[in-house]
């Protein structure tokens, strides 16, 4: 899932930024796994970025508790806890379908278009985790911009962070899961086509899908 490269104005991202999208998705790929060390001279290295824009980052992550700061011991990425997952649920229950509402309310035009490019790509999506991941990734955050309330867009994403890590460390054992992204397509439609009611209603069932598919398997 790879990390946005422009801001939503077209403009060439901070470093703060793109430091923090680089790093968010290394945790949530896993390519970072849980419980290993976030180390600040081979990450800026490797990464291109500097030691400011890292700092901040790390300290965002903390904040959103994909990575812990120990004195003295360094920064380390979160452990999965598992039984999270229902409490995780819990908060994207109420607020995924209060968000399809709200885009289905308030998108424009052009995000409405925007919306209906993502939908047919939710169309035969195949096998492949990257692709996977990235087009649900892409669905999920844009449904956020969509609703023009930053503190919904920001607090859900966070939420949604968590569930993406937890959905990357089971992904080789959740069956069909191309399918569940697949169920998008009614959730975009309905988005699009200011169906409100309809769109609340695809989301809530859609985040309890993935609740009900993990816990089988926990």
């Amino acid at each position: 899932m790879p990390a946005d490269v422009n801001s939503r104005s077209g403009d060439p991202l901070s470093q703060a930024e793109r430091a923090y999208l680089t790093l968010r998705d290394l945790i949530l790929t896993l390519r970072l796994p849980p419980g290993a060390p976030v180390q600040e001279e081979p990450l800026t290295t490797e990464l291109g970025i500097g030691r400011t824009p890292f700092r901040e980052a790390v300290k965002r992550l903390e904040a959103e508790s994909l990575v812990a700061i120990y004195p003295r011991r360094g920064s380390f990425v979160t452990e999965v806890n598992i039984t999270d997952h229902a409490l995780i649920a819990d908060v994207r229950r109420r607020l995924e379908g209060h968000a399809a509402r709200r885009a289905a309310e308030r998108a424009t035009e052009a995000e409405r278009s925007e919306l209906d490019e993502l939908r047919m790509l939710t169309d035969g999506l195949g096998g492949e985790q990257a692709v996977i991941m990235d087009v649900d990734s892409r669905v999920h955050r844009t449904i956020y911009r969509c609703t023009h309330n930053r503190y919904l867009e920001g607090t859900l994403g966070q939420y949604y962070n968590l569930a993406l890590r937890i959905w990357h460390l089971f992904f080789d054992r959740l069956p069909d899961v191309s399918e569940h992204v697949e169920e998008h397509a009614e959730l975009l439609k309905a988005v699009i086509a200011a169906d409100a009611d309809r769109a609340d209603r695809i989301a809530v069932a859609h985040v309890d899908h993935f609740e009900q598919a993990i816990r089988r398997l926990i």
